[in-house]
């Protein structure tokens, strides 16, 4: 298998495709695709980058790993195609925009419309195999995924880094909170959601800190 990332993306990530974790990472997912019944579809594994570009990064969100039912994954992560239900935490996440900020909930769970507005909605974990979730945990995605979170801390300031659960939150380590804006707060799941999640206002700070870096914000 052949992973094709977007430009400014590889040009700082490109170091990453010789090592020896990145090369057995490829052979492991190639064999899988092959072989299982495994999401998103291979064209949509670096859909977060392709619909973020690395100079356009406002807002950092990050997942665990893709949904591993039939029609969820695209390559975004907390999203879903449209005209799919709202998995759980994704109704929480609507929930909480709506208290904050007084805006209706969508008619689709699509964020792509956040991607493109230069929010990196990315997991750790970059496939799944189909109803096996974490089913591809340490095989070297978290690797990768931690690469690009440290080139944006290299390269970039002023962004905002929306971390929820202690998953997530892992990848503080590698983000100079002084440069940057770092927000967290428990997962979104219903597990969790009511012990801190609902109420955080993330979204509207968020949005306050980019006006005071002079860049637009986010319409959540």
């Amino acid at each position: 298998m052949e992973f094709n990332i977007e430009t400014s993306w590889k040009e700082h990530l490109e170091e990453e495709f010789t090592k020896d974790y990145f090369v057995q990472l490829t052979n492991f997912v190639s064999d899988e695709y092959a072989s299982k019944q495994i999401f998103p579809s291979a064209s949509e594994i670096f859909n977060a980058y392709a619909l973020c570009p690395f100079h356009q990064v406002k807002v950092v969100i990050i997942g665990q790993d893709p949904y591993h039912n039939v029609g969820q994954a695209h390559g975004l992560c907390f999203s879903v195609k449209d005209g799919v239900d709202f998995p759980p935490s994704l109704r929480n996440i609507f929930v909480e925009i709506e208290n904050e900020l007084t805006v209706a909930k969508p008619t689709s769970g699509n964020l792509e419309r956040w991607a493109k507005q230069g929010v990196l909605l990315l997991n750790a974990i970059l496939t799944v195999e189909a109803h096996r979730a974490g089913s591809h945990a340490s095989k070297g995605w978290e690797t990768f995924t931690s690469a690009a979170i440290r080139a944006l801390n290299e390269k970039r300031d002023g962004i905002v880094y929306m971390l929820w659960g202690n998953y997530a939150q892992q990848k503080a380590a590698f983000v100079d909170a002084s440069r940057n804006f770092v927000l967290k707060s428990v997962h979104p799941s219903p597990l969790s959601a009511y012990r801190g999640f609902l109420g955080c206002g993330h979204f509207s700070a968020a949005n306050r800190y980019l006006l005071e870096q002079q860049k637009s914000p986010i319409n959540w």
